[in-house]
């Protein structure tokens, strides 16, 4: 999966999207037809950059394309919350990155006397199903009596972004869609597979894409993704996968197994490092109140407590204060 993720959901989400081909098909569905119909699908080209600041990014994903539409440049802008309670600023947020993509057209293309369409859309899933409830529209942002905003009119700032709320969709509705069966798939793990005990069961109806997947170029490798996503946000293991795998054959069986052994090798390790860091921050607590009780005599509850909740670098520092210093005060200043 390309960049570390931020989440499991935005970097599967990411190394399906970030193809033109499975993009194409999502964001056909999405827009009005007769705009979808004016798009040059074939010139969608992935931008390298991103519009969401670190901050956000373990909220949000996004994506920017180019293309042509009516023969003129034109950018989709498609940006993915993960979030079980949206962000009620979402219209601010997409007019921040509409004008920040304008301001890198206009960088790109400094004679240029016009701005591209760029249409943004919003992709929610909620980890817990909770649908979209928060505006979609920047006007309903503004703080004003009714009346006044009528008045005013034109005279606003207006932008609406396309929202795609899986939650209100049945895993029907995505099937009728014309993606492709890596878009697919993916669209309906990120609905249904967080915290979800049935899967094995549940994924019966995306065997034929499954299936397509796993025989193209790279399946296997696509396959191993879309099982990482099960066994980490999922509550189904890999033996509760048998009715999928009985679907699927052998070779299916056997990349899941792999996996699932991979990911628990994984787990493993890192909670090895996890132990060690603790262990390591005990042996400098225990060092720290020996020599404090060797100085200065008996050690109060209060410090016992202090170098309990110390991270590894405060209990360094404080062990190399002791040497010099003429009272517990001195050890623990600032």
């Amino acid at each position: 999966m390309a960049d570390p993720p931020n989440n499991p959901h935005d970097a599967y989400f990411r190394h399906v999207l970030e193809q033109p081909v499975n993009a194409a098909g999502e964001l056909r569905a999405v827009l009005p037809p007769a705009v979808a119909e004016r798009v040059d699908w074939d010139a969608l080209e992935l931008q390298s950059c991103s519009y969401v600041s670190p901050a956000l990014r373990s909220r949000f994903s996004d994506l920017l394309f180019r293309t042509r539409l009516d023969g003129h440049d034109a950018y989709l802008f498609l940006l993915v919350e993960h979030q079980s309670r949206p962000d009620p600023l979402m219209p601010f947020r997409m007019l921040e990155y509409t004008v920040r993509i304008w301001n890198r057209y206009i960088a790109e293309n400094p004679k240029t006397t016009t701005l591209p369409a760029v249409v943004p859309l919003v992709v929610h899933a909620s980890p817990r199903g909770e649908c979209w409830t928060k505006p979609t529209e920047l006007a309903e942002l503004i703080d004003i009596d009714p009346d006044t905003r009528a008045e005013l009119g034109d005279h606003l700032p207006s932008l609406r972004f396309l929202l795609d709320d899986l939650t209100v969709l049945d895993v029907a509705a995505l099937h009728a869609r014309d993606l492709t069966a890596q878009a697919r798939v993916m669209l309906v793990l990120q609905k249904i597979a967080a915290g979800n005990k049935h899967l094995g069961e549940d994924l019966l109806t995306l065997v034929e894409d499954l299936l397509t997947l796993l025989a193209a170029p790279g399946g296997t490798a696509e396959l191993e993704c879309v099982v990482t996503y099960i066994l980490t946000v999922s509550e189904t293991g890999e033996s509760d996968l048998d009715p999928l795998i009985e679907q699927l054959g052998p070779h299916a069986r056997e990349v899941i197994m792999t996996t699932a052994d991979r990911l628990r090798a994984e787990g493993e390790a890192r909670g090895e490092a996890r132990g060690e860091v603790r262990g390591e921050a005990k042996g400098r607590r225990e060092a720290l109140l020996e020599l404090l009780s060797l100085k200065f005599g008996g050690v109060p509850a209060t410090v016992v407590s202090t170098v309990g909740d110390a991270d590894s670098a405060q209990l360094k520092a404080w062990s190399a204060r002791v040497l010099t210093a003429g009272s517990l005060d001195e050890v623990f200043r600032g």
